[in-house]
């Protein structure tokens, strides 16, 4: 009798443990790509996100990044002030493609810190580490695919 109790447990741990692995198969982990370069993001979909962005970060794994999402095309203005690394700074319209490429941004050490704006407007702002845009030879016009679930 113990030993049937017992096979029941582990048969329905093993289910639960399929399901679980099936639905976490199934969402993917937001991305950026251009050709064969793809960095996970986090979304910076609320004001309070988009505030916050990437401040007080020591460091910012090479494959990774953040994407900012507006409800709608504008000149968004963007600020080091409290990042602590430098990042490539990459503005794109609402068909995704670049308008705009902020290389090698540096980090505010004092007040006023200065902004910097696209050259047009833009829905999408991508950030990732400084020298990645030119390393993966990102220009203006290229369109980059998103993947999020």
């Amino acid at each position: 009798m113990v030993w049937k109790i017992f096979l029941i447990i582990i048969l329905i741990i093993a289910a639960g443990l399929l399901i679980y692995s099936y639905c976490k198969k199934g969402k993917q982990e937001p991305q950026v790509c251009f050709k064969n370069h793809c960095f996970s993001v986090e979304l910076a979909l609320t004001s309070e996100e988009k505030s916050r962005g990437l401040m007080y970060r020591e460091s910012l794994a090479k494959d990774r990044g953040m994407l900012f999402i507006y409800e709608e095309e504008g000149e968004h203005s963007f600020w080091m002030k409290n990042v602590l690394i430098p990042l490539d700074i990459i503005w794109l319209d609402k068909d995704k493609k670049v308008v705009h490429i902020a290389e090698n941004f540096q980090p505010c050490l004092d007040l006023p810190c200065p902004s910097i704006k696209p050259d047009g407007p833009a829905k999408y702002i991508l950030e990732i580490n400084a020298g990645l845009a030119s390393e993966i030879d990102l220009s203006v016009g290229d369109e980059l695919e998103f993947i999020i679930n």
